[in-house]
């Protein structure tokens, strides 16, 4: 008589246990293909655009005014940014946005950040009617402020002049916002600490709650900058020689004649002025996301 151990019934059953298949990769599900094709399509009509300015850009009037139009150019010239570079004086309208747009975004980095800390984490009388103040005031189109803008800027002396550029927009209430919303998620006992170990409002300000603002300040810098860069009626009324005048405005005055519209030379000038936005934003759009998902501003 033979006797079997235990382990051998189980030996058998997995010397018998077929081989598993290997899992065929999934098909993409219906609905996730239908999104990709939306997705795919909503691209293809945001770029048509601007592929439609940037091939202009390079071809000739007569070839940008011939029907039917044509995508690719039938003959390249440079003869449009020619213009912008040697006939107008670009470098000075292009220096003119610069130093506009640098010195706005700089002080709404510092003055809304200091009146977003202010409504956020210190408490003094009326500070719920001043927040209130701002929400109304984000809400009130700039259209409706120009004209008494204007009047007060030209009562100043200020027309014409760099000061008239910038001093108006140095503060937005969306900036403000933006800032409090940001500021409201820093823990209280962090400043509190630092006000026991004798540290001033403007210290904690500048030494602690300000580095921890990089992504919404980065955010404000944006939008800020592409406000400013984008301005065109303010900068029109108050820039009135050509010393003072932006990009945009030198590419409606100088593209758009009495009879006809040079639009080889208002394509490459529109090139000129948004490439400077797409580079800022390819840079930085880690840190807008960040701040847009830190500050819930949607």
């Amino acid at each position: 008589m033979t006797l079997t151990s235990p382990a051998a019934p189980a030996a058998a059953a997995q010397t018998v246990e077929p081989p598993r298949r290997r899992r065929s990769p999934d098909r993409m599900a219906p609905g996730r293909l239908l999104t990709y094709i939306v997705l795919v399509i909503g691209l293809l009509v945001w770029i048509l655009p601007f592929a439609w300015m940037l091939l202009g850009s390079v071809k000739t009037q007569r070839e940008i005014l011939q029907r039917p139009p044509t995508w690719w150019p039938q003959q390249f010239t440079w003869d449009n940014f020619g213009a912008w570079f040697g006939q107008l004086n670009f470098g000075q309208f292009f220096g003119n946005s610069v130093v506009v747009a640098l010195f706005t975004v700089l002080g709404n980095l510092v003055f809304c950040s200091m009146v977003g800390y202010a409504l956020a984490k210190m408490d003094f009388p009326g500070k719920k009617a001043l927040f209130v103040v701002v929400m109304v005031t984000l809400m009130v189109p700039g259209v409706v402020t120009f004209v008494p803008l204007f009047v007060m800027v030209s009562s100043l002396g200020l027309v014409d002049s760099y000061a008239a550029l910038i001093l108006p927009f140095v503060t937005t209430p969306l900036g403000v916002f933006l800032m409090r919303q940001f500021m409201l998620g820093i823990p209280d006992p962090l400043l509190e600490a630092a006000r026991i170990d004798g540290a001033g409002e403007l210290r904690i300000f500048a030494r602690i709650v300000m580095p921890l603002c990089g992504p919404p300040l980065a955010t404000l810098g944006i939008l800020t900058f592409l406000a400013s860069w984008n301005n065109f009626l303010w900068p029109l009324v108050a820039a009135q020689t050509e010393a003072k005048y932006t990009l945009p405005v030198a590419l409606s005055l100088y593209s758009t004649g009495q009879n006809a519209t040079d639009y080889g030379l208002l394509l490459a000038g529109s090139v000129l002025v948004i490439a400077p936005i797409i580079l800022l934003f390819v840079f930085l759009q880690r840190y807008f996301i960040q701040g847009i998902a830190s500050t819930g501003l949607k």
